[in-house]
Parts: structure tokens; C-alpha cells; sequence
């Protein structure tokens, strides 16, 4: 028989052996998140004193309370002193991820604890309980091996009390351990965790790397060449690829993906410490890609509950050739003003202000408000749609009490419900904006209470009294790339499900009609950018009814150009009533002849006008507006021996009266017609069906003539410069 103490030590060496050999026969999923994340590293080695003092104070705000029959240990009220907060995000990550796994195994480790007669043997301070159990977890994660020391770490004294405890009842711990296993027929202690927690591991262990390209400071192609400098290949896909590989964003064109396992290789090129590339979960990119279809080029943005100041950055950076400005909610603290001032200068964002107020306290009528096209609400969700809690918690500046949730694999009812209702209230809040034209409501929340019944409740009470269109549903603004995105867009919502390629994500985009009353029309679009020194050299015309008026009343006389005419209108004025004068004055001349060839020509002339606009007329030099002067010539009466149809008129006078200028007919006939021929001769002659010279306005316009059996005069005017 063994020596207890030589049994438990042999128990201690067997279950280390036999938790090695678990390890490595366990799924990727069932390995601890620092070893998912850091694939072909060597052993864990332990963490800073620092680590562990904030991942127990974490922890004492977050564990699980339990009934006093069903207490096992007490943990103190009071927080461990730590050291002043630490900027290092390494760091906050690492005391957010221990606190949040020893959360996961809270009721396993404490069971060690008493198993092993730690607890009640030891007198520990209640206040170091929280501190007993985030080491106990890190100390079974390194196998019950001793932690390696930094020369420039400043010890902290209750951890090195702490771990001297541990370390004293390491065998005894092992042997508890290993019960535990055999008590729940468990591989090991990952396999005791509910399968949706399991499978959440196992999906953050492979999901790829999303990063959105900052192009106020790169060009995608400078990004492309530069990655391909350091080794790594543009493909199609990046999954099952273990190689230096990335891929381009179906739905986003700036957001580059990465397989999972280069994420600390990457963290240490130029193109990620510049702020060149930025990582960030794909379903921000997806919210404000969508709010940049939504904008015109001067429209405003008010962004509410933006969560990580990268979404803020990306939004200025996707509006920096525009004039827009956006507005961000929800900054409590003025003392980050500068810090974040900084962070934008060092992304090369300039179009962003910091309102201080929260959103609900926003006054939808606030002055600085009123260009407000577009509001991007990303409420607070209970975000069971990420794979990886940590990293939802540290980046959308969440509340860590949705850890307890994480831990579980769902939320709870209650919890459920207050949430949904501060979802409701912020978005009818921002359905109150008068001048919006748009709302973008996103979340990472798989559960409908948070998503499709929050938009419909919305969308049915919305507030009809004021004076403004009513918001309805719109179709996604994003492409669909597949059959299932399609399939789970055919309601007016944008979806994505958690998968292994990608978090859970919830769009819907509500857009109402522009007021009638603010509707802008050409003319003013072309005033406004007039105005903006966007048409120099370009002169505005007059409007289009005005020209419609004019065309269809023929017979209205010119109208003399008013003193606020260009100079060129004033030329062409002039130009106009030289030609009308000098016309007049040969018609003088004519009086004394037949006025056969004027009549012939004026028949060249009627025929012409019922041609298509796109052929030349048969004889230009008889413009139509040479019926408009105010100088009738003798033979003017006889012009309508064969009227024209209207619609026909209407077709050839656009050409003729813009185009050509008035010209006089040479004195000389076409065909050597003498002007002593009688009159009613050259009328029968012209209207004779076999001349072929005047084809009929309906055979014209049909293209039924031939265009060479027109007449032509070869003696022409050359026409003036304008």
C-alpha cells in the first residue's frame, strides 16, 4: 500500500501525464483560449502579478452568487489594491480572458478548493478569494508548473502568497482535478462546459481576421503590393489555408481577411502599428458601409452607442471626400477628449465632433443636428452572436456583466427584456430627428427580441402627429453574395448567421420620403453648385417650362433681352435685329417680281420642318423664326397653302429655330423658273405627284425619300460666329 503522500504525489504525476496526453487528443475548440490563439507556442509560462490582481477584481465583479445553503466560499466586498490601470491592451486582454475563464469553471475550481482541504484548512482572507480562484484556473492550465519570473516585474505581495499556497497543495490539487474528470466522464474540464459555450471556443478558435483599409492614409493597391512584399498571397478564400494568405471583402471592398492563425505575425507590421490597416469585427464595416450608401455628398452623421472608436474612424474615413460631418453620442468623460483627438490625428480623421450629452438626452432640434441625414444606432445587445466575449467586451466598451451570459450560452428572460426595451426606446428616439431621412439599426444579437420585434414595435407606434413622412422598412443597401444571404433577406432585413467564418449580425435600414417642401429642383441644384464655384465658365439657361412655352406658342414675337442678359445673349440680340432689317430691305426690292421663287422656297422650308431632328433639313437657309419678325413680306399669306400636322411642326422646330440663323434666299430659282411664270401654274406644278422635289410631311417623316432628290442651293451664306 502507498504512503498517502506518495500516492498522491503518484496520482499528481499521472494526472499530469494523462492531462498532456487529454491536451493533445482534445478538439481545437476544447483548448484554452490563450492556446487557440497562439497555435505552436511554447507552454504557458504564467502572467504578470499585475494580470492576476485585475483579472480578481474582474472576477469580484462578475462571479455567480449563490444561495447561502449552497456557498461554498465567501469572497470578500472590498477590490485587491492594484496598480495604477494599465494602458497596455495586451494586458487588459489577458486580465479580461482569466477572469472571464475562471467565471466559466467558477463552480469547478471552487469544488477543488474544498476537495483538496485548502479551504477550510488554510485561513485565507475572505477579500483573496477572488485572487485563489483566477490563479487556481492559471495554475491548472500550466499543468500545475511553476510560473517563470520577469527580472523587471514589481512583485505583488498577495499574489506571491497567494501562489506559495497553491504551489504547497499542487498534488493535492492535481488529484482533485482528476476526480472531477472521472465524476463528469470528461476528457478533460472543457468538456464539462455546455456545448454552446463549446461551440462558441470552437468557432472563435477558426474564425478568420477581418481589417478595414484606411485609405486617409493608403490606397488598397500600396496595401496589396506592400503585403505581398512581406510574403503574403491574394486569394479567393482563406479558409483550410495555413499559408501567408488574404482575401477581399465580398461586401466591403476596403476589408481584407486573414486566416486566424497570423494574427500576432500581422500585429507586428508597419501596415497595422500606422494605422494603415485596422482590425475590427466585419459587422461594423457592414454598418457603416451601409450608412455611406445612404448619403449625399453634404449630409450629416449622427453615430449612437458607437462602441470601439475604430467604427467612428471608419465612418470619417469612407466620408473624407465629402463635406459631412459626424456626430458621436455618448461620451460621458470630457478627460478623453485629448486621447481620442490623438488617436483620430494619428488615422487622419478630421470630420469628427464629440457631443458629451447621451443620446436619449439629445435634443432632436439641437442646432448642430439640423444637416443630420443619416443616424447609425448600434445599441447595446447582448451580443450572442460573437465568438469571442473578451474581445466584444474590450472593443464595443460593453458592460462585463454580459460575461455571466457568455458564460452560460444564453441570457436570461429578464435580461432579455431590458434590453429590447432600451433598444426600442433609442431608436423611436431617433425616428424623432425631423430632418433624418434614414435610420441604420445593427446588432450582433441572434435573438428576434433584439432584432426584428424591436424594428416592427418601432415602426408600428412611431409618431405620426408631426408634419413629417412616416419611416418604412427598406431592402438592405448591401450586396447579397449568396443564396442564403437572399433567402434570409426576403424580408427587408439583412442577417448573418454565426458560422465559422464569420460573428451574427443584424442590419435593418428605415428611410422615410423627403418633406415635398424641401424638395430641391435642377435649376437650384445648379444655382447651389454655381454657387460653390463648380460651373465656372457655364451659363445657366433658362428653365425648362419656359422653354416648352416658347416652343409651342410660334407665332410670339421676340423678346428684347433685359439689362440682366450676359453678354452674349446682347450679341446674339443684335445679330438678330441686324438680319431682320437687312431681310426687310430686299423684300422691298422683290415687290415689283412674281413671287414664284419665294413661294417655291417657302414650300423647301414647310417641307423641311417635318423631318426627323436627327436628319439635316432639306433647305436650312429658310429658318422658321423668319415668320416671327416684325416685318412681314409680301408674299408671307401664301405660306399656308399645305398646313403641316402639329405634331409634326413641333418635331421640326426644335432644330431650325435654335440652331439656324436668319439668312435671305439667293434671288436666283433652283431650276431656272423665270418669275413671269402665272402663279397658278407653279401651284399646280408643286403640288403634282410626279415632280418628286416636296414629298409629303407623312412620307418624310416615315424616311421614305430619298435624301438626294431634295433640292439643294449651292450658293449659301457662310453663317456667323457666335
Amino acid at each position: 500500500m502507498l504512503h498517502a503522500t506518495s500516492e498522491l504525489e503518484f496520482s499528481n504525476e499521472k494526472n499530469t501525464e494523462d492531462t498532456s496526453q487529454l491536451a493533445s487528443l482534445a478538439p481545437s475548440g476544447d483548448a484554452s483560449p490563450s492556446e487557440k490563439n497562439s497555435p505552436g507556442l511554447p507552454e504557458k509560462t504564467g502572467y504578470p502579478d499585475s494580470v492576476y490582481v485585475m483579472a480578481a477584481n474582474i472576477f469580484q465583479g462578475i462571479r455567480f452568487e449563490k444561495s447561502p445553503e449552497q456557498v461554498l466560499i465567501k469572497y470578500g466586498n472590498e477590490p485587491l489594491r492594484s496598480l495604477p490601470e494599465s494602458e497596455d491592451e495586451a494586458l487588459q486582454r489577458s486580465s479580461y480572458e482569466l477572469a472571464f475563464n475562471a467565471l466559466k469553471f467558477q463552480d469547478i475550481l471552487e469544488t477543488m478548493l474544498i476537495d483538496s482541504y485548502i479551504l477550510p484548512s488554510t485561513t485565507i482572507p475572505d477579500h483573496l478569494s477572488s485572487l485563489i480562484i483566477v490563479m487556481l484556473y492559471d495554475f491548472q492550465e500550466r499543468k500545475f508548473q511553476a510560473r517563470l519570473f520577469s527580472d523587471n516585474e514589481e512583485p505583488i505581495a498577495e499574489v506571491q502568497e497567494v501562489e506559495n499556497l497553491l504551489n504547497s497543495f499542487k498534488t493535492k490539487l492535481a488529484a482533485a482535478l482528476a476526480r472531477c474528470r472521472i465524476k463528469h466522464d470528461a476528457l478533460s474540464i472543457y468538456h464539462i462546459l455546455p456545448e454552446t459555450v463549446r461551440n462558441q471556443e470552437l468557432r472563435a478558435s477558426t474564425l478568420p481576421l477581418y481589417a478595414w483599409i484606411n485609405t486617409c492614409k493608403i490606397s488598397p493597391e500600396e496595401v496589396f503590393y506592400s503585403l505581398k512584399k512581406k510574403g503574403y498571397n491574394k486569394v479567393t478564400s482563406v479558409l483550410h489555408i495555413d499559408d501567408k494568405v488574404y482575401a477581399v471583402d465580398q461586401h466591403c471592398y476596403d476589408v481584407l481577411i486573414f486566416p486566424s492563425h497570423l494574427k500576432n505575425d500581422l500585429l507586428n507590421i508597419d501596415l497595422f502599428k500606422e494605422y494603415k490597416l485596422i482590425f475590427q469585427d466585419k459587422s461594423r464595416s457592414l454598418a457603416v458601409h451601409s450608412v455611406r450608401a445612404l448619403l449625399n455628398m453634404d449630409d450629416d452623421i449622427l453615430m449612437v452607442n458607437t462602441g470601439s472608436w475604430y467604427t467612428v474612424a471608419h465612418m470619417s474615413v469612407l466620408t473624407n471626400n465629402n463635406t459631412s460631418k459626424i456626430f458621436v453620442c455618448g461620451v460621458k468623460s470630457q478627460a478623453k477628449d485629448p486621447d481620442l483627438k490623438n488617436l483620430f490625428t494619428k488615422m487622419g480623421c478630421k470630420n469628427i465632433q464629440i457631443l458629451h450629452e447621451t443620446f436619449l438626452n439629445t435634443e432632436p432640434k439641437d442646432h448642430r443636428l439640423q444637416k443630420v441625414k443619416v443616424i447609425l444606432l448600434l445599441p447595446h445587445c447582448s451580443g450572442l452572436g460573437v465568438s469571442n466575449p473578451v474581445e466584444f467586451i474590450l472593443n464595443e466598451h460593453e458592460d462585463t456583466g454580459l460575461l455571466k451570459d457568455f458564460s452560460q450560452g444564453g441570457t436570461s428572460e429578464d435580461k432579455l427584456h431590458i434590453l429590447a426595451q432600451q433598444q426600442y426606446e433609442q431608436l423611436t428616439h431617433a425616428m424623432k430627428f425631423t430632418k433624418a431621412q434614414a435610420v441604420v439599426y445593427c446588432t450582433c444579437s441572434v435573438y428576434p427580441e433584439e432584432n426584428e420585434a424591436v424594428v416592427k414595435k418601432a415602426l408600428e407606434f412611431q409618431d405620426l402627429g408631426i408634419k413629417v413622412q412616416p419611416y418604412r422598412l427598406s431592402p438592405p443597401v448591401l450586396p447579397l453574395c449568396s443564396l442564403k444571404e437572399i433567402h434570409l433577406s426576403t424580408d427587408k432585413f439583412f442577417r448573418m448567421e454565426p458560422s465559422g467564418i464569420t460573428n451574427g449580425c443584424f442590419l435593418s435600414v428605415l428611410t422615410r420620403e423627403r418633406d415635398p417642401s424641401e424638395t430641391v429642383s435642377v435649376r437650384d441644384v445648379l444655382a447651389r453648385a454655381a454657387a460653390k464655384g463648380l460651373l465656372d465658365g457655364i451659363e445657366l439657361g433658362k428653365s425648362s417650362k419656359r422653354e416648352k412655352k416658347k416652343k409651342k406658342s410660334k407665332i410670339s414675337l421676340p423678346k428684347t433681352p433685359t439689362s440682366d442678359n450676359s453678354g452674349i445673349q446682347t450679341k446674339i440680340a443684335e445679330f438678330l435685329n441686324r438680319e431682320t432689317n437687312a431681310n426687310a430691305n430686299r423684300s422691298e426690292t422683290l415687290t415689283t417680281k412674281t413671287s414664284l421663287p419665294q413661294k417655291k422656297a417657302t414650300s423647301a422650308a414647310s417641307s423641311s420642318q417635318v423631318r426627323k431632328p436627327g436628319k439635316p433639313a432639306a433647305n436650312p437657309l429658310v429658318p422658321t423664326f423668319m415668320k416671327n419678325t416684325a416685318h412681314p413680306r409680301p408674299y408671307e399669306r401664301q405660306t399656308n397653302f399645305i398646313r403641316p400636322r402639329p405634331e409634326d411642326r413641333v418635331i421640326a422646330l426644335k432644330p431650325i429655330e435654335i440652331v439656324l440663323p436668319p439668312v435671305m434666299l439667293p434671288s436666283s430659282s433652283p431650276h431656272g423658273i423665270k418669275s413671269q411664270i402665272p402663279t397658278q401654274h407653279f401651284y399646280y406644278h408643286w403640288v403634282g405627284p410626279k415632280t418628286g422635289y416636296f414629298p409629303s410631311p407623312s412620307i418624310t417623316r416615315r424616311g421614305e425619300k430619298p435624301k438626294e432628290n431634295l433640292p439643294s442651293f449651292p450658293f449659301r451664306r457662310p453663317r456667323p460666329w457666335l
